[in-house]
């Protein structure tokens, strides 16, 4: 706009001086790289190349984390990150930002915590929670961008991303289209990562597909319907730590949860280990994740041992 206003003479001097004065001096100012690369960077290689860490050999706890947004916290990650085992880290398309998956890794690393990518919907006013219509080429395009972000961070960090588990309404949409469930295992196969999800599903069968490993989850501060379909948060009642604890123990001890109407339901864990996952967005989340921590730590003493 400030060239527009200047008369053709004036422009005309004035570009000159541009020319002679500032440009002419530009190239001196740009220092030549140390050492040039001409060699590309594999991405697929450069995470295939390394040993797909090995599944829990006893119960473990992750937990949802990261899921402020600039100057709004959500959640007390601090508080809660030396509880857990692992912590699936927002990646900003539902919650989260650059500075607060900084902040997160670098709890985590200070408290022995694995750091997983969280990655949701493009919907930061609804939560990733809101029904979204998107294809299953958009999904794979939108987790690499996230998870490609955290393991960059992780990096940064001196840090590995341990796992991928989608977020919310994603992890819903997975579970009911497997083309889906299909974009986000070949992230996971491109960073050679296990996922995260509920066992004999989608999430279960596009990771055996894609050659991943996978780790199969219960949930105990959202609700199971009788039927043993998992209920979103939305549809789940408010939980006491009393009833994790129930929940953690009968999952431990038989594979069967307790549903939304007090009913015993058996999940398919075939007395395999498994994780347990909280949220740290709920009500209640830190005594929530003290109660399943110290069930799920008395579950491994007898079971696991």
């Amino acid at each position: 706009m400030l060239l527009c206003a200047i008369s053709r003479p004036a422009y005309s001097r004035f570009s000159k001086v541009i020319t002679s004065k500032a440009f002419a001096f530009a190239p001196r100012c740009i220092p030549k790289p140390a050492c040039p690369s001409t060699a590309p960077f594999d991405l697929a290689h450069s995470f295939s190349s390394r040993t797909m860490a090995s599944l829990p050999n006893k119960l473990t706890v992750n937990v949802d984390m990261g899921e402020g947004y600039g100057q709004w916290k959500l959640g007390p990650d601090a508080e809660l990150m030396p509880l857990i085992d692992y912590a699936n880290v927002a990646c900003g398309f539902h919650a989260g930002d650059p500075s607060i998956m900084l902040k997160t890794v670098r709890l985590a690393k200070a408290a022995g915590v694995k750091c997983g990518a969280h990655p949701g919907l493009p919907d930061l006013r609804g939560f990733g929670r809101r029904v979204f219509d998107i294809s299953p080429e958009d999904v794979y395009s939108d987790v690499l961008y996230q998870v490609g972000a955290l393991a960059g961070i992780l990096r940064s960090e001196g840090m590995e991303l341990s796992h991928i588990k989608p977020h919310g309404m994603l992890y819903f949409y997975a579970l009911r289209n497997p083309a889906v469930a299909q974009s986000i295992a070949r992230v996971a196969k491109l960073f050679n990562v296990p996922i995260l999800g509920l066992p004999k599903t989608a999430h279960e069968t596009a990771a055996r597909e894609e050659g991943v490993e996978f780790l199969p989850e219960a949930f105990v501060d959202i609700d199971y319907s009788e039927e043993g379909t998992l209920l979103g948060v939305p549809q789940s009642d408010k939980v006491t730590a009393e009833k994790i604890r129930a929940r953690v123990l009968s999952l431990a001890e038989t594979n069967e949860t307790i549903s939304k109407t007090g009913k015993k339901v058996p999940l398919p864990f075939d007395k395999k280990p498994f994780t347990i996952c909280l949220h740290s967005d709920m009500p209640g989340a830190f005594e929530n994740v003290q109660y399943a921590r110290k069930a799920v730590d008395e579950a491994n003493g007898k079971l696991y041992k």
